[in-house]
């Protein structure tokens, strides 16, 4: 047998275990043989390289190996550094031109990437604009986003995301009949998000969405720059806790607006991120 790759899977890898491809669990071998995926541990299991759970699992692990390279910290949007993953932008963008939001709304600024990506396609679309939200921004991140030929586009707010004062501010800037989209990545433990989704739902759409970025930190523990906490003290826990005390919200998958081939799952650093408004 010719094996291109062995990758052993220590305990520690968690994930999304109500998927058809179940994350690895105890100790497995993966072994990649020219067009088959095998996993060898408890069970052995094969897979073609063109089936979905093949795809499923290879991802699984480039997602980690991206995680230790730090891949998403390779990327620029209109020259500001983006520490996001493409594919999450991509179907990002799809969720808001189908929504055509009146107003974006970002916490966690870092270099601005973010805001003018989202500042085009308002621009595109003609029509909206972009709250950014940021604790500490730098003076020279500040500078660099309003230089840009997007920042007509874009509100800086400096503060905690969940400071009354902040709040305030936010809720001066949207108007009541307005289309509000709400994106999460401050910082990105359990308490701090779950207070971000008590304190921004409320100008949430019914339609639209919140978003709480970066649960990808569960699937990551004992990687490079993680803590052992990240197995319960992470985004995607917060996005939990919150539809079961918020019923007019839910945790909804956006379909693929495209989709010629077999892949319907997302490879994302955000796991279980979009919370979708009811009612």
């Amino acid at each position: 047998m010719s094996r291109l790759a062995r990758l052993k899977h220590e305990s520690k890898y968690r994930g999304n275990t109500h998927e058809k491809v179940r994350p690895l669990s105890g100790t497995a071998m993966i072994i990649l043989d020219q067009d088959t995926v095998i996993v060898e541990g408890d069970q052995r299991k094969e897979y073609g390289i063109g089936t979905p759970e093949a795809f499923k699992i290879i991802s699984q692990w480039w997602l980690r190996s991206g995680w230790d390279n730090k891949y998403v910290y390779s990327f620029t949007w209109m020259g500001r550094p983006i520490i996001q993953l493409p594919e999450d932008m991509f179907r990002l963008q799809e969720v808001m031109y189908g929504l055509k939001p009146d107003v974006i709304i970002e916490s966690g600024v870092a270099h601005g990437g973010s805001l003018i990506f989202y500042s085009g396609l308002c621009k595109a679309m003609g029509r909206g604009r972009v709250i950014g939200i940021d604790i500490d921004i730098r003076p020279h991140n500040r500078a660099a986003i309003e230089a840009h030929e997007l920042f007509e586009f874009i509100t800086l707010i400096e503060g905690s995301s969940i400071a009354p004062a902040t709040l305030e501010q936010v809720r001066a800037l949207v108007r009541p009949d307005e289309t509000v989209v709400v994106l999460l990545d401050a910082r990105h433990t359990r308490q701090h998000v779950l207070a971000e989704l008590r304190s921004y739902s409320p100008l949430v759409s019914v339609g639209s969405y919140i978003v709480a970025m970066d649960g990808i930190m569960e699937q990551m523990v004992g990687a490079p720059r993680t803590e052992p906490d990240w197995a319960w003290n992470n985004p995607r826990q917060a996005a939990l806790a919150f539809v079961r005390e918020n019923s007019n919200f839910r945790i909804e998958e956006p379909t693929f607006h495209f989709n010629e081939g077999t892949i319907t799952e997302r490879v994302t650093y955000w796991p279980s991120a979009y919370i979708r408004r009811m009612r």
